[in-house]
């Protein structure tokens, strides 16, 4: 018998808007929602997919989210959006102010929109690439609970804090990067844990400061920033440029904020946007033109871009469908009316 169910892309929205409408979700935020699920699923980013139903609904139960929320769009200066949450999911806060980020970035040349009071589970490249949909260049980044130790301490300080870049390409897909600061996102590790699998070395330290391959001790002790000192700075400079700067939470104070129910991490989200049109003017597709001789002096040798293998799953998954595991499956329908 498979230890899989495979699942056609549209079933993976359906079940996502069902489970979101079933656990208390407003119907625009099923949808919204759905679609970054949907993303994550269908370019195998596992982590980010189906399995984050699960803590959506959670969130909810625990009274923590407002899953009626409406978010407030307020034009707040020249080059600045900012969008009040209330307290709901991210994505149908970004939805609604991402609008005005690109009227505002092709106008001035560079916007920021400061997304407070919300819920943020989801990765953050489908939102940069859909601001380079618009012919943008795109910025992301979101502190989250402190599960993450600063290099050569023992204790959790930030988030897994990740940043997110996507260039606009003329032809296909944009180059994008998402990635934790952390050494891995802590989806990850919670996958290993449901399979029952160790995790790799360097990921994580269990509550005493020592190394762990064991995934339930990970998740008690504290995650590992990439890159040692590096990771660790590129971390608390999220935490400043999504955290204070835009009048929200750090990671530590969005965990003390949970109360130890487990809900998703409430803070705020700072995305900006650039139009290389007004940086460039008149010479602008001359100097886009020489961004993709760099992007094929890599690919020429053999390298691979950024997202890559997320494009070329996505292809897959548009003839295959995709596959989640049984008990994940379970999880899901259990969560459904009968």
């Amino acid at each position: 018998m498979s230890e899989e169910v495979t699942l056609p892309l549209d079933e993976v929205r359906r079940i996502s808007i069902d489970v979101l409408k079933a656990g208390g979700l407003s119907d625009d935020h099923a949808h919204a929602i759905a679609e970054v699920v949907y993303a994550g699923q269908r370019d195998e980013c596992h982590s980010h997919g189906l399995y984050r139903l699960l803590g959506c609904v959670r969130s909810v139960r625990e009274g923590k989210v407002n899953p009626n929320a409406v978010p407030d769009v307020v034009d707040h200066a020249p080059a600045v959006v900012r969008v009040d949450a209330h307290f709901g999911f991210s994505p149908l806060a970004f939805e609604r102010g991402k609008p005005m980020l690109v009227e505002k970035a092709r106008r001035m040349g560079l916007a920021a929109m400061a997304i407070n009071n919300c819920y943020h589970f989801s990765a953050l490249w489908p939102e940069v690439e859909a601001i380079s949909a618009e012919g943008l260049v795109a910025l992301a980044m979101t502190p989250s609970h402190s599960w993450v130790a600063p290099a050569g301490g023992n204790k959790p300080v930030f988030g897994t804090n990740p940043i997110a870049f996507a260039w606009p390409r003329p032809d296909g897909p944009p180059f994008v990067f998402d990635f934790a600061t952390s050494a891995i996102a802590r989806g990850e590790i919670e996958l290993h844990r449901r399979a029952g699998k160790p995790i790799p070395t360097g990921w994580a330290i269990d509550s005493e400061g020592n190394p762990t391959n064991d995934p339930t001790a990970a998740l008690a002790g504290a995650m590992l920033t990439f890159g040692g000192h590096k990771g660790s700075a590129l971390s608390a400079m999220i935490e400043l440029m999504a955290g204070p700067l835009i009048g929200d939470m750090t990671s530590a104070e969005s965990m003390a904020f949970d109360e130890e129910v487990g809900a998703a991490p409430c803070h705020g989200e700072l995305i900006l946007a650039f139009d290389p049109k007004v940086f460039l003017g008149a010479d602008a597709a001359q100097h886009v033109s020489r961004a993709e001789k760099m992007f094929e002096s890599i690919i020429g040798q053999g390298a691979r871009l950024p997202s890559q293998r997320r494009y070329e799953a996505r292809e897959r998954s548009k003839v295959n469908g995709v596959r989640i595991p049984n008990a994940l499956y379970d999880d899901l329908q259990a969560l459904l009316p009968r």
